[in-house]
């Protein structure tokens, strides 16, 4: 019976980002179909600057990252859930410059709750962690975070740790921190690609690279996933997805369990876990899928990889997909919604999603609840699609043009989005 309770307590909440599986699977099938600027909006508030970190909510409060880069300051927002009213927002002042693109502003990681603290990364200013009124109980500096598309991962809870994927850039390594003081516990250090890395070492040519942004592998690879707990009968194993790996932890020790090749140099949407197996996809000039079974030991490349693709089945995906029934479902970042066959990475159906404006394209993880799909774009156009072999799309709301590269929150029935200037709360009246 206390289980049970236990179980209902934090399902309606969403305590971090992608959710408390950090799967994008919601239980809930009583979100709404349809809204609009003057339909099914409880709330709508404005933003002090643009940002891409996706809200999280834990009973009556509703948290954020906001960047201020004129003021140069790192903040945690938290707004009242029932009306959006600003509670109170704390942060650090961070003046040194750092490297990143105004695609991806300043504190893109959501943060994360246990429903006592909440806990925030801040890039090159550090970890701090508050408790649910606003005071800070604790900070650590990691050091400079440094790359041309900036920082994204956000961090996770296990158990007594909070855990974060630092990267990209120069440093990288995965961190496990006491939640209630910010020691650390362990660390795993990932050696990034270096700077004499040759593009034919990696498929592409040339010309492909510099279509990415930049003439050198060293700076455009990277990743910035957040780490996936993958619940087995047999241990918890948490999967992060590096550039050209992709590396299962104990997750209380940081020991390695295994290793798996495939991916290519740019790991942008993290893992997801269903049905028994892992998938990943990875970016480059070459852009991989692939579907991991969990449990091996060491090199698991040839014992555990169902199946690795190329091009054209697999396309460029910045957002995370979700597993359903023996299906992945994804969109990627040209706006085309996919589903494919999980054990086998055939294309069941791949539908361009065209919105309400010009921009069709998505940066957003796709959100599932019961058997229906929720997938944004960059005009803040959130697509209802039936989570189904044969494309169906159910509705397409629109609020009036608004930029997101956030993902969506739900919790109790409600939709909450964060676009580039409000804070928007969605449900049925």
């Amino acid at each position: 019976m206390f289980a049970a309770v236990a179980v209902s307590a934090t399902g309606a909440n969403w305590p971090a980002w992608r959710g408390a599986e950090g799967s994008g699977v919601c239980q809930e099938t009583n979100l709404p179909l349809r809204w609009s600027t003057n339909q099914n909006v409880r709330w709508s508030v404005p933003l002090p600057a643009p940002g891409n970190s996706t809200p999280i909510v834990w009973d009556d409060k509703v948290f954020i990252t906001q960047g201020i880069e004129k003021d140069h300051l790192r903040r945690v927002l938290c707004f009242r859930r029932s009306n959006g009213e600003l509670l109170w927002q704390f942060g650090t002042v961070w003046a040194e410059k750092e490297q990143g693109t105004d695609l991806n502003p300043l504190c893109s990681p959501s943060p994360v709750t246990d429903g006592e603290r909440v806990i925030a990364w801040f890039g090159a200013a550090g970890v701090f962690c508050y408790d649910l009124a606003g005071h800070e109980l604790w900070w650590r500096d990691l050091g400079r975070q440094s790359h041309v598309w900036g920082y994204a991962a956000s961090p996770v809870i296990y158990g007594d740790l909070v855990i974060l994927n630092f990267g990209p850039g120069p440093q990288c390594f995965v961190i496990a921190m006491e939640k209630k003081t910010g020691k650390t516990v362990w660390q795993q250090d990932v050696p990034p690609i270096g700077p004499e890395a040759k593009w034919e070492d990696f498929g592409g040519t040339l010309e492909e690279w510099k279509q990415l942004g930049s003439p050198k592998v060293a700076d455009v690879s990277g990743s910035c996933a957040t780490p996936l707990l993958v619940h087995t009968r047999e241990r918890d194993e948490l999967v992060v997805a590096f550039e050209l790996r992709v590396l299962a932890l104990a997750p209380r020790t940081g020991e390695r369990l295994w290793l798996c090749s495939g991916p290519n140099t740019c790991a942008y949407g993290s893992p997801c876990f269903g049905d028994g197996l892992i998938y990943v996809t990875e970016n480059g000039s070459r852009n991989m899928a692939m579907t991991i079974r969990p449990g091996g030991s060491g090199d698991v490349t040839a014992t555990h990889r169902l199946w690795h693709s190329n091009p054209p089945a697999s396309k460029t995906c910045v957002g995370s997909p979700v597993i359903y029934q023996g299906h992945v479902y994804q969109v990627t970042s040209g706006g085309a919604a996919q589903c494919l066959n999980l054990q086998t990475g055939k294309m069941v159906w791949d539908q361009r999603l065209t919105g309400s404006g010009s921009r069709n394209a998505s940066w957003s993880s796709v959100l599932l609840a019961g058997d229906r799909l929720y997938v944004p774009n960059q005009n803040a156009d959130v697509f209802v699609l039936q989570a189904s072999t044969n494309f169906t799309g159910l509705a397409t709301n629109s609020i009036g043009g608004e930029k997101m590269n956030a993902s969506l929150a739900v919790s109790n029935g409600e939709i909450f989005l964060r676009t580039l200037s409000k804070l928007w709360c969605v449900a049925e009246r």
